[in-house]
């Protein structure tokens, strides 16, 4: 059976116990639409997706600046569900962080991991509910949530908004749905026989995982996080450096809207209109990060060879660590560099002359330094 887009019906409410919850319509199926709109919006985001592509294979060691790629996503992702910590929290080590913040740091440093290690075992393993289970347990791991069922899909009812069942604004399918309409998902997913570009793929797929909601806690976070391994997987997008995020985030009334539309209203049109601006304007806004880290590496490596002398390779050492590690301390510099305590301060006040790092705790002793110019780059 074909999917007419603009006659899809999204699914039907069904009756549990003192409650209605909504059973979505499985969506592995060839998808076909009238509305050259979507045509226009898929190849917009289809070409600047092939810009950032382009872009990142033109910049000399794009591994080095990945890590803070993700380390954005992980604070924004977060920080939709309410979290509070920055940028420059999430790369200070946990003794630098304000007891009443840290629960919120470890949730953006779980997110980290989660991400990173979900990536990696794309080499070995396919984007699976296998996979998404095993990156949920990883974000879930002793935090605000870690009671509830990580790294398993949910064994009874949830629900999105208000305090009980009672006055829920949107109740997901009762659990006996979860492993069924999880595995349409991922067949969707994979599915060569039907011809339904990715970038429709997707969005429809993060569209479906959210009104799944098949965790009890933690599904908006890997929902985000499911677009990006679903591009990684499937080679659209060459390193993981594209995050809709702070999309998403820019306003957040509206995502939960589009949401919410195509449960009420059927209208998958309009989500997938949102999603395909999402990827172009976050692709644009990506290839801009890109371009300003390529100006800034050269800024900073001709001042090295001008002004570091006999330190000029130790300075580049410690700067090519610090794109992956913004936040650091003289012992850290010591290891880096292969430098005794005295050069490695000596260097680090060097780089200090030249506004390069900057001291953040105020301290004589455990100083902590960061690479405020860099983190610059990925602040809201």
């Amino acid at each position: 059976m074909t999917i007419q887009l603009e006659q899809y019906q999204s699914g039907h409410y069904q009756k549990g116990y003192e409650y209605r919850y909504f059973l979505p319509s499985t969506i592995n199926d060839e998808w076909v639409w009238q509305t050259p709109q979507i045509n226009l919006l898929l190849e917009k985001a289809a070409v600047k997706l092939g810009e950032l592509n382009s872009f990142a294979r033109l910049v000399p060691n794009i591994d080095l600046f990945i890590q803070l790629h993700v380390t954005k996503e992980a604070v924004v992702s977060s920080r939709i569900e309410g979290t509070q910590t920055n940028i420059q929290e999430a790369v200070l080590p946990e003794s630098e962080i304000l007891p009443e913040h840290r629960n919120d740091w470890r949730e953006v440093q779980n997110y980290t991991q989660a991400l990173n290690q979900a990536i990696d075992h794309l080499q070995t393993l396919p984007l699976s509910s296998r996979l998404l289970r095993q990156t949920h347990g990883i974000l879930l791991q002793n935090v605000r949530g870690e009671h509830k069922s990580p790294g398993e899909f949910r064994a009874s009812q949830n629900w999105i908004g208000g305090h009980s069942l009672a006055d829920a604004v949107f109740i997901p399918p009762h659990h006996q749905h979860v492993d069924e309409l999880m595995s349409d998902l991922e067949q969707f997913l994979h599915n060569r026989d039907i011809h339904v570009p990715a970038l429709i793929r997707v969005a429809i797929a993060h569209c479906q995982f959210e009104t799944i909601h098949p965790f009890l806690d933690g599904n908006g976070r890997i929902g985000r996080l499911l677009i990006t391994l679903f591009l990684v997987s499937e080679g659209i997008l060459e390193k993981p450096l594209l995050y809709l995020s702070s999309y998403f985030e820019k306003d957040k009334g509206l995502y939960y809207d589009n949401l919410m539309r195509v449960r009420e209203k059927n209208d998958m049109l309009q989500w997938l209109k949102y999603f395909l601006v999402g990827i172009e304007q976050t692709a644009n806004m990506a290839v801009g990060a890109l371009s300003r880290i390529i100006h800034l590496k050269a800024k900073l490596e001709q001042n090295l060879q001008a002004s570091f002398g006999r330190r000029t390779a130790s300075a580049q050492r410690l700067l090519n660590a610090l794109y992956m590690q913004p936040a650091i301390r003289i012992e850290e510099v010591q290891k880096i560099c292969d430098l005794s305590y005295k050069a490695a301060n000596e260097l680090v006040a060097q780089m200090r002359e030249h506004g390069i790092l900057h001291e953040i705790t105020g301290q004589s002793r455990n100083r902590v330094f960061i690479f405020a110019d860099y983190l610059a780059v990925f602040s809201d």
